[in-house]
C-alpha cells in the first residue's frame, strides 16, 4: 500500500473508533486510567524512558507547553511534545525535537499497537493516541517530554507518567458537565496530576480553586509553588510580537521577545521559566540564554495569530467566556479603537452567549459558521444568541465562506468560537494563496481535546 493511503487507512481506523454523538464522557467517572496502563505495560511502558513535565489547567496548557519544549529544545535536550487537539493534522499532537512525527511513523505505531486495541474495547481514541506518543517518545531516544492534559487530570489518559515537575495554569469554568459545576470541582480533577514529592507550580488562581490545589498538595506531599513573587509583563506590544521582561524571586531576569500575543502569555511564560528553575535546581543543564531563545523562538499557530496586519486578520481559538474575555482585551491592545467583523464557530456544548458578550463592544458585524467537526454548533442556534445580544448575524455554512464574506467588508476580521474554525480558516487562507499551505491530514473529519 502506498505510504499515503497507509497514513489514511489508519486514520479512518483510528478515529472511526470515536462516537461523538453516543460515546461522549459526561462525568469524570466515565474515565478510567486501567485501559491505557494495562496497553502501555504490553508495550514496556515506553513512558518511563524520560523525564515529564506534565501540565494541567483550563487555560494557556498549550501555550506553555509549547514554550517549556522550546527552552528544553534550546538547552539541546532532544525533546518530545504531545498537545491536544490538533489544529491540521494529528501528527502535530506528537513532536520531537520540535518536528511532527511523519504518516509513515504513525502507521507503524498504530500497527503495532493494533493487537492490544482490537483486544480490549474499553481503550478510547486518546489513550491509543497518548500510548502512540508515549511509545515514539521512547524510541526516538527523548530525553525530556512535555505533556498536556487532555482534559481534567485526575483521570485523564496522560496521569500515568510520574514527572519531573507539575504545571497548573489558570483555572476558569470550562467542560463543567464533565469535570463539575464549580471552580472548586475543577481544581479538584486538574490537582489529580499533582504526586508525592513531585514539585508543581501553579498560575495565579481565584482563592476558591487555590484552596484545593493547597488542599490536594498537602494531601499528597507535593511540593507546591505559586507565581507570588515574580515580576513578568510586556513594555510593548505590537501585532509582530511583545517585548516585556521576567524577574524570579532570586533575583534572575530575562529581557524577552515573545512572538506570543496576549498579556496573558507572560503568566504562561512564567510559569513555563518556573518549571525550567525546578528542573535546573535538579541538575538539568539549562543556561539562561536557552531560556532567553526558546522563549524568542516559540511559535502557537490559532491563538491570536495576526496572519495579516492591515486591514488586521486575527485567529484564536477562544472558546469560553473567560479566554474570550482574554481576547477582547488582547485585542483591544494590540488593535486599538478598532471595530470587527467577527467569525464565530463553536462547538455543541459551549455557551454562545458567554463567549459573545466579552467581545460584543469590539463587534460591527457577525457571520456565524460551523466547522466540519461532528461536535459543531448549529450557526441557527448561534444567530439566535447574537440576535439576544443585539448583534444581528449572517450564518453562512462553511468557514472559508464566512471568512471571505467577511473580508469582503475591508476592515479587521476576527475568527474565533472554536480552533476548528480557527484551523478551517487558515486552510482557506492557506488554499487562496496568502501563506504556505499547512500540512492536513486527508480525512475531514477532526477530534477534539480527547
Amino acid at each position: 500500500m502506498h505510504e499515503e493511503d497507509a497514513y489514511l487507512a489508519t486514520l479512518l481506523e483510528l478515529f472511526g473508533r470515536a462516537n461523538f454523538e453516543t460515546r461522549r464522557p459526561r462525568a469524570p467517572e466515565a474515565f478510567r486510567l486501567e485501559p491505557i496502563r494495562r496497553l502501555l505495560e504490553e508495550l514496556g511502558n515506553p513512558h518511563r524512558r524520560y523525564a515529564v513535565i506534565h501540565i494541567a489547567g483550563t487555560k494557556g496548557k498549550g501555550s506553555t507547553a509549547a514554550m517549556a519544549e522550546a527552552i528544553l529544545r534550546a538547552a539541546g535536550y532532544r525533546t518530545g511534545l504531545y498537545t491536544s487537539p490538533h489544529l491540521h493534522t494529528m501528527r502535530e499532537r506528537i513532536r520531537i525535537g520540535g518536528e511532527l512525527i511523519p504518516p509513515s511513523t504513525v502507521v507503524e505505531l498504530f500497527g503495532r499497537l493494533r493487537p492490544a486495541i482490537e483486544a480490549d474495547p474499553d481503550l478510547t481514541v486518546f489513550d491509543i493516541l497518548t500510548a502512540m506518543g508515549f511509545l515514539a517518545f521512547a524510541e526516538a531516544g527523548v530525553e525530556i517530554a512535555v505533556v498536556e492534559v487532555g482534559l481534567g487530570g485526575r483521570l485523564d489518559s496522560t496521569n500515568v507518567v510520574s514527572p519531573a515537575v507539575c504545571l497548573i495554569t489558570a483555572l476558569s469554568m470550562d467542560h463543567t458537565e464533565i469535570l463539575g459545576p464549580t471552580l472548586a470541582h475543577i481544581a479538584f480533577e486538574k490537582a489529580g496530576i499533582l504526586k508525592p514529592g513531585v514539585p508543581a507550580v501553579t498560575a495565579p488562581q481565584a482563592e476558591e480553586a487555590m484552596a484545593v490545589l493547597r488542599q490536594v498538595a498537602a494531601e499528597r506531599g507535593a511540593p507546591l509553588w505559586t507565581l507570588e513573587g515574580w515580576r513578568y509583563g510586556p513594555k510593548d506590544i505590537a501585532p509582530t510580537g511583545q517585548r516585556g521582561e521576567i524577574h524570579s524571586p532570586d533575583g534572575s531576569h530575562w529581557s524577552i521577545r515573545l512572538p506570543l500575543l496576549g498579556r496573558h502569555q507572560w503568566e504562561n511564560a512564567a510559569l513555563a521559566v518556573a518549571a525550567v528553575g525546578q528542573l535546573r535546581e535538579r541538575g538539568w543543564m539549562i543556561p539562561d540564554e536557552a531560556i532567553r531563545e526558546g522563549l524568542e523562538r516559540v511559535r502557537w499557530p490559532g491563538r491570536f495569530e495576526v496572519l495579516q496586519e492591515e486591514p488586521p486578520l486575527v485567529l484564536d481559538g477562544a472558546h469560553n467566556d473567560a479566554s474570550a474575555t482574554r481576547l477582547a482585551e488582547t485585542v483591544a491592545e494590540v488593535f486599538p479603537g478598532r471595530r470587527w467583523q467577527l467569525v464565530f464557530g463553536i462547538s455543541a456544548d459551549k455557551d454562545p452567549r458567554a463567549i459573545l458578550a466579552p467581545l460584543q463592544p469590539l463587534i460591527e458585524g457577525i457571520w456565524l459558521t460551523r466547522s466540519r467537526h461532528p461536535r459543531a454548533a448549529d450557526p441557527q442556534r448561534l444567530a439566535e444568541a447574537a440576535q439576544a445580544l443585539g448583534l444581528p448575524g449572517r450564518i453562512r455554512r462553511e468557514v472559508a465562506h464566512a471568512l471571505e464574506d467577511a473580508l469582503a467588508e475591508g476592515g479587521p476580521v476576527l475568527v474565533t468560537g472554536s480552533l476548528f474554525v480557527v484551523a478551517e480558516a487558515r486552510e482557506a487562507w492557506a488554499a487562496w494563496g496568502r501563506m504556505p499551505m499547512p500540512e492536513v491530514d486527508p480525512i475531514l473529519v477532526r477530534v477534539g481535546g480527547r
